[in-house]
C-alpha cells in the first residue's frame, strides 16, 4: 500500500467484536485472568491497552519500524528512550536541539552521568570529530526547531554505524508521510504526536518507533516501568487525527509556500528559514531524504518592536505554545519552545529576539497573509 492507503488501513481498522471502523477506547484499568499460571495479553493498563495498541501498530507501520511505543507526551517519549543509557555513556546531539530536550539532557540526565556534545549537524564532520571512545548515539532533529537546519541522515547514520552506536531522530516536523528516518538508516524515530499526527490540539501524545525489535523491548521495559504510557481516550483521538495527515499536510503545505513568498519581500522581514526555499542551505539535502518541506518555517524581523506588535496582533494564527493544528499558531522560540536555553546559548545558536516560528494551518492564505501584514502594522 502507498503512504496515504496505510494512514487509512496501515493499523487495526476493524473492531473484532463488533464490525466498527475503528477500535473502541477501552477505558479500562484491568482484566481479568482465567489462570494463575499462564496471565492473558492484557493485566493492567500501565502495560497494555488494545487502543493504545491498535495507535502503536499503525505509526510502526507508517514509520516502516518494528515496533512504536505511544507514550503521554512528546517529552515523555524522548526522556524514557533517553533512559536506555547509563551513567558514563556520551551523546552527540544537534546544537539547536527542542529546548525541552536541551533541559533534560543538560540539567537531569547530566545528574545521572549521561554527558552530551551540542555539535553543528549541517556539518557531519563536526558529528563524526565529537564521537568519543564512551558515545553511544548521535541525538537529531531535521529540519531542526526552530532553525529548520537540514542535516543529511544518511550520511549520519553511516557515521553512527562506523562507530558502533545508534542514531535517534526527531522526525516531530516532518511526520511519517514526509520523512522517515528509519528508511535512511537510523535506529529510533521520535515525535511529538501533539503536533501534526494528531493534528487538532485536543491532545498530548509522544511516540517512539524502532528498526531494531531489541530496541523496541528495552524502551516498552522503562515505559512499564515508569508508567508514561498514553491513555486510551487520546490513543483514540490521536487514530482519529491520523487518518487526515495526508490531506492536513498537502494542504498546509500550500499555503505555506505562498505566505513564505510573502514574507520574502515584506520589508519588516530580514531572514526567512523554510526548506522549500531553493536558498536554504539544506534544501537539496532536505529534498533527497523527505517528501516535502512540511509546513513550519521560522522568519526574523527587523526589530523587537515589530515582533511584539506581530505577536500581540495576530488574530488568526494564535500566539501560543506548540505546532500542527488545522488552525494556524505563531510562536516565539525565545521565551516558549527554547525558553530553557539560557539566553547566551540561545543567540549563540541564532534564536534572537526577533526571531518569530509560524505553523501553518488550514485557513485561506490569503487570509492570513492580510493578518500578518495588518498585525505588523
Amino acid at each position: 500500500m502507498k503512504l496515504a492507503t496505510k494512514l487509512i488501513h496501515g493499523g487495526p481498522t476493524i473492531d473484532p467484536q463488533t464490525g466498527a471502523l475503528g477500535v473502541p477506547i477501552y477505558q479500562i484499568s484491568t482484566y481479568r485472568q482465567t489462570s494463575v499460571d499462564h496471565f492473558s495479553k492484557y493485566d493492567y493498563a500501565r502495560g497494555d491497552n488494545p487502543t493504545r495498541e491498535a495507535l502503536e501498530e499503525t505509526i510502526a507501520v507508517l514509520e516502516s519500524g518494528t515496533r512504536c511505543l505511544a507514550f503521554a507526551s512528546g517529552m515523555a517519549a524522548i526522556s524514557t528512550t533517553l533512559m536506555i543509557f547509563s551513567p558514563g555513556d556520551h551523546l552527540v546531539v544537534c546544537d539547536d536541539v527542542y529546548g525541552g530536550a536541551y533541559r533534560v539532557l543538560s540539567t537531569i540526565f547530566s545528574r545521572m552521568g549521561i554527558t552530551s556534545t551540542f555539535v553543528d549537524a549541517t556539518d557531519l564532520a563536526a558529528i563524526e570529530a565529537a564521537v568519543r571512545p564512551e558515545t553511544k548515539a548521535i541525538y537529531l532533529e531535521t529540519p531542526s526547531n526552530p532553525l529548520l537546519k537540514v542535516t543529511d541522515l544518511r550520511g549520519a547514520a553511516d557515521i553512527a554505524h562506523r562507530h558502533g552506536i545508534i542514531t535517534l531522530v526527531d522526525n516531530t516536523f516532518m511526520t511519517p508521510y514526509l520523512q522517515r528516518p528509519l528508511e535512511l538508516g537510523c535506529d529510533i524515530v521520535l515525535h511529538s504526536g501533539t503536533k501534526f499526527i494528531n493534528g487538532h490540539s485536543d491532545v498530548l501524545c509522544g511516540f517512539a518507533v524502532v528498526r531494531n525489535k531489541e530496541l523496541g523491548q528495552r524502551i516498552r521495559y522503562i515505559q512499564n516501568a515508569f508508567g508514561t504510557g498514553l491513555g486510551p481516550q487520546d490513543s483514540f483521538l490521536t487514530l482519529r487525527g491520523v487518518k487526515t495527515l495526508k490531506v492536513r499536510m498537502d494542504q498546509s503545505q500550500l499555503n505555506t509556500l505562498k505566505i513564505v513568498t510573502w514574507l520574502k519581500a515584506h520589508p519588516r522581514v530580514t531572514a526567512v528559514h523554510y526548506p522549500g526555499l531553493p536558498e536554504h542551505p539544506g534544501h537539496a539535502i532536505h529534498n533527497a531524504q523527505a517528501d516535502g518541506p512540511g509546513a513550519v518555517f521560522s522568519f526574523e524581523l527587523d526589530s523587537y518592536e515589530t515582533t511584539k506588535r506581530l505577536l500581540e496582533n495576530s488574530h488568526l494564527a494564535a500566539f501560543a505554545v506548540s505546532l500542527g493544528g488545522v488552525e494556524s499558531i505563531i510562536s516565539y522560540p525565545a521565551r516558549m519552545s527554547h525558553a530553557s536555553v539560557p539566553k547566551e546559548e540561545r543567540e549563540r545558536k541564532g534564536i534572537t529576539d526577533t526571531l518569530v516560528r509560524l505553523s501553518v494551518g488550514l485557513e485561506d492564505p490569503d487570509d492570513l497573509i492580510a493578518d500578518l501584514q495588518r498585525a505588523m502594522g
